[in-house]
Order: structure tokens, then sequence, then C-alpha cells
């Protein structure tokens, strides 16, 4: 069986996260991600344990916005916890034993050419439009951008940004302060069932705090988002279990809920 789960404000925390959304007191937290040289994402101790646990004996999925470099900041994936796939820049790559599967790739990029505009005809439209988006955008791997924001939209622009992009073949998602412009054509639910197929399995369960996680959580019996997720500021068709807990302690129960609703025992 498939568990699959994001990784970012899901089952792992930034310093920025932590500060955000704060650390219960008197956890115990593990060191998972590095980034030049020094400690930048965590997770408690006892969600690393469990995510070993399921590890262990389930086919767990990462399923991660981030691009596959940035995905590699997360040390524990290289041998405490080793994957045979993974999900990365959205869908628009997998993982197969630590290498991108080089046919998925490709049908994403013919995709994405022939489905959505360009990125500088999407920017284009956003400026007549009269979207003023106060900080500064990158790209990732030529796939997709995102703005790193100073000034949060409000939730009116947000939506009329949404219905823009849609016109052009993208979608967003506010993360944070970084606000995602994402092709239509890149999709982690469909690069989820993808290994569904290739593999034979079904996913069980899934989690994941934001909109852009809805496409893959779809194809997943049970559901997880955490209280502080942007998916629980939307209306989805499908049950969604909300956890209990905010934060970092919202991984944690996420992971034992997988083990706990899967009959793995803790």
């Amino acid at each position: 069986m498939i568990v699959a789960s994001d990784l970012d404000r899901t089952l792992m925390y930034s310093n920025r996260a932590l500060e955000e959304l704060g650390i219960p007191e008197g956890v115990e937290l593990k060191a998972v991600e590095m980034t030049e040289g020094k400690w930048a994402g965590y997770m408690t101790k006892s969600a690393f344990s469990f995510l070993q646990q399921l590890n262990s004996r389930c086919l767990f999925i990462p399923v991660t916005t981030r691009t596959t470099d940035q995905f590699k900041r997360f040390v524990i994936f290289e041998k405490e916890i080793p994957l045979t796939y993974a999900i990365t820049s959205n869908g628009a790559n997998i993982l197969y034993q630590g290498e991108i599967l080089k046919d998925w790739q490709e049908k994403i990029t013919a995709r994405m050419k022939a489905e959505s505009s360009t990125k500088q005809e999407l920017l284009s439209a956003l400026v007549r439009g009269g979207f003023r988006l106060d900080g500064h955008w990158k790209e990732a791997e030529k796939l997709f951008f995102y703005f790193i924001l100073n000034t949060l939209p409000t939730a009116l622009e947000l939506e009329e940004i949404r219905k823009l992009a849609l016109k052009y073949g993208w979608r967003n998602s506010l993360q944070g302060r970084k606000l995602y412009f994402i092709p239509e054509a890149i999709s982690k639910g469909k690069a989820l069932q993808h290994i569904c197929d290739r593999v034979g399995l079904e996913a069980v369960a899934g989690a994941g705090d934001s909109i852009l996680d809805w496409d893959f959580l779809q194809h997943c019996q049970y559901r997880y988002v955490p209280r502080h997720g942007e998916l629980n500021k939307y209306k989805v068709t499908g049950d969604l279990a909300k956890t209990n807990h905010l934060g970092i302690a919202a991984g944690e129960e996420i992971l034992q809920n997988f083990l706990s609703n899967l009959s793995l025992k803790i």
C-alpha cells in the first residue's frame, strides 16, 4: 500500500514555520533539513520515529512543491529513511531511487507547451489586470515560478488572481509568503497516479496543507490536513480529517494517524 504526504508545513517545519506556529513545551526536535551547512528544518523526535516505522511497512512517497535540489536538502532521506519514490517540483518530476524518470519529465514538458501560456504572457496579464505584487519572484527549474511577498494580497485579490491565472492555463497557491504559479499540466495528483499505476498499488492515505495538495489527496482513501493549512480555507468535495494540533505537533499527529488507521502498531 501507498502513503503519500506533502513535507513543508505538513510533516516538516522550517525555522520560520516554527517561529510562526510555535513549538509545544517539552517537545524534542529532530533536525531533518540542512541548508548551507546549517539546520533549517525539523520534525518532532516522535514524528521521526513514526515516519521510520511507516516507511518500513508501506511505500511512503514524499510529495512536494520543492525542486529536486531543494528536496535533497532533507538529509534524513539519504540513509535514515531510504525512499523508492519521491515526487518533486509539484509533480513535474518523479524520482525513482533518487534519479529522475525521464519519460515522465518529457511528457510533462510536452503538455506544458500545449496547454498553458508562457510565463511571460501570464506576467504581462497580471500587470494589465492591475495586480502589483509586492515582492520579488523566482523561477523553479524553468517549470513554474513564485513571488516571495512583502505584503500579502487580500482574499478578494487572491481570488481574482486565481481566475486570471486559470484563463492562461495556470493555477496558484499562497503558502506562507510564497505565491506560487503552476502550469495546469504540472500536478501532484497525476504524478502520484502514475506511480500507483507503475507499481500496481493504491494510495491509501495522504496529507497536505496547501490547495496544490488537493489534487493528490483526491487519490487517497484517508486524507489529513494540518489545522493551520491553506486547505482549511477552501471547500473541497470529499472528507478531510483536520488535526487537533497546530504546527509541528500536527505533523506528529498526522503520522500517528497514518499508522493507527492503517492498522500498523506504533
